[in-house]
């Protein structure tokens, strides 16, 4: 992905564009070292967006990830390991990676205050940070027994 390939308030629209799933199909949350892309659009249509579920097995940890126009991570929330940003400030665990303009989804910022309501629980970070993204019509995410 270029850095430069989306102004920056072309991706803030993005990120704050509503956004609803593609299907009606289930989708069945990964297992460890698992990783889905769940396919969802703009209430118009005119937009494709993609919710990336990427769970980690060495780490044990999951991570999610907006992307929008195919390729660009809108925003990414981590909580594998602290995050070196390119003017050498470290953000701490979780952090979330937010576009920006000339830089990609190289830069992280802390958590906002009050957007994780469990932190802890795999499906409410999901829940909220799929608030954060403004996905209005949620995918079908099926849990399995250790999700």
């Amino acid at each position: 992905m270029t850095d430069g390939s989306l102004s920056q308030s072309d991706a803030d629209a993005l990120l704050d564009m509503e956004k609803e799933r593609a299907s009606e199909d289930s989708v069945a949350f990964p297992d460890l070292g698992g990783r889905i892309e769940v396919p969802l659009v703009s209430r118009d249509r005119r937009e494709s967006f993609s919710l990336d579920i990427n769970r980690k097995r060495i780490a044990l940890t999951t991570g999610y990830q907006m992307r929008g126009r195919q390729t660009v991570v809108l925003a990414r929330l981590d909580f594998a390991a602290p995050h070196r940003n390119p003017d050498g400030e470290e953000i701490g665990v979780p952090h979330l990676h937010l576009y920006r303009e000339g830089f990609g989804d190289r830069w992280a910022y802390p958590v906002p205050v009050g957007m994780l309501s469990a932190p802890e629980d795999v499906r409410q970070v999901l829940h909220d940070f799929m608030v954060y993204c403004r996905i209005m019509v949620v995918p079908n995410i099926t849990f399995g027994l250790f999700a």
